[in-house]
């Protein structure tokens, strides 16, 4: 038995791609980077590493993803490693890359990302707003309404 599953958090480094193949299924790429930290030995202090993270999304949700997602969105994402290889100009290369089950977008750039700060969203930008009272997945702020991701934890290293 084994298990392959990940799970990563980090910002897009770049906007993400999509693309179709032959057979009409859809595909996005996009890469996250991570950030890993090391004592530096020279100074004696923390430092982050980033590690850059290949991400592809198939099907109807690679479309969807494709037009909430740009450079600089922090996003959360779980899928399981695959590991690839090709020849191109005579040498062989490889990868591994996560095949996301699920994507959370978590911010955009620029917005409040510490737990507890409202995000700055103007109301009409949720068409299906709660009525009367209604929480379901969004939360009422001062400026409006605003959905809450659902996997996010601060103190997770994810």
């Amino acid at each position: 038995m084994s298990i392959n599953t990940c799970a990563i958090s980090g910002n897009l480094t770049r906007d993400p791609i999509l693309r179709t193949t032959q057979g009409g299924t859809k595909v996005l790429t996009f890469s996250v980077a991570v950030n890993d930290r090391r004592k530096n030995p020279q100074t004696d202090e923390w430092e982050d590493y980033p590690n850059f993270i290949d991400c592809v999304v198939f099907g109807n949700r690679a479309e969807s993803l494709s037009n909430l997602m740009a450079k600089g969105h922090k996003v959360s994402v779980q899928g399981k490693l695959r590991w690839s290889q090709w020849e191109k100009d005579g040498s062989k290369r490889s990868k591994v890359e996560v095949v996301a089950d699920e994507v959370e977008i978590m911010s955009r750039r620029g917005q409040q990302e510490a737990a507890g700060q409202p995000q700055q969203q103007q109301a009409n930008n949720y068409p299906n707003q709660p009525q009367n009272g209604q929480n379901s997945a969004y939360q009422r702020s001062q400026n409006g309404f605003q959905q809450q991701p659902q996997y996010y934890d601060e103190d997770c290293p994810f």
